[in-house]
């Protein structure tokens, strides 16, 4: 790994359902990178405890420490440089972050990617997803004092439902190689 991509770090943030992980994974493989995954680390949690996505959700409203636990470990990860990070706070918690990537789908899109992945029929991921999502919203407000739907700490909003994948992250990845080669020092 050359010592600029040691220092490079990459934040892919978006709502549930958007291809955050599949697209780190992928610009994470591509240079070399380690990846995080806020998303994957809150599952593990929840599977640690025996609890659903939905349940552990509804104890980070009543214990902030659930979500400080995850986002802490996303921010001391970014700090260590030579990462990917995605999850739906992470352009937050990456600040030191040089590319902060928000990806988009329309939700009908999002909620099929969900049950699918989930093993849900469309209308179980798409009740979960927007009650998780309002949840998460209200959470984050008061907690962080974040807007989820302010998208100004973003460079780049990316509707990932544009283009096949393997085109999607080739854009994605050009535009990382462009900001590394021009500047990264």
């Amino acid at each position: 790994m050359t010592s600029k991509l040691k220092r490079l770090t990459v934040a892919i943030g978006g709502l549930h359902g958007t291809g955050k992980t599949t697209y780190a994974r992928a610009i994470a493989e591509t240079f070399k990178l380690r990846h995080v995954s806020a998303g994957e680390a809150f599952r593990r949690l929840a599977e640690s405890l025996n609890l659903t996505l939905q349940q552990l959700t509804e104890r980070a409203a009543r214990d902030r420490s659930i979500d400080e636990r995850v986002d802490g470990m996303v921010r001391e990860e970014a700090l260590r440089g030579g990462v990917v990070v995605d999850g739906l706070l992470s352009a937050w918690m990456a600040e030191n972050a040089q590319v902060k990537i928000c990806l988009q789908a329309p939700d009908e899109v999002r909620f099929q990617r969900i049950a699918k992945r989930d093993g849900l029929t469309f209308e179980e991921a798409k009740r979960l997803t927007l009650e998780r999502e309002e949840a998460e919203r209200r959470r984050y407000k008061q907690y962080y004092g974040i807007n989820l739907d302010d998208l100004s700490v973003y460079d780049i909003v990316f509707n990932t439902e544009l283009l096949p994948l393997e085109a999607g992250v080739k854009v994605l990845t050009d535009v990382v190689k462009e900001y590394v080669r021009l500047r990264l020092e």
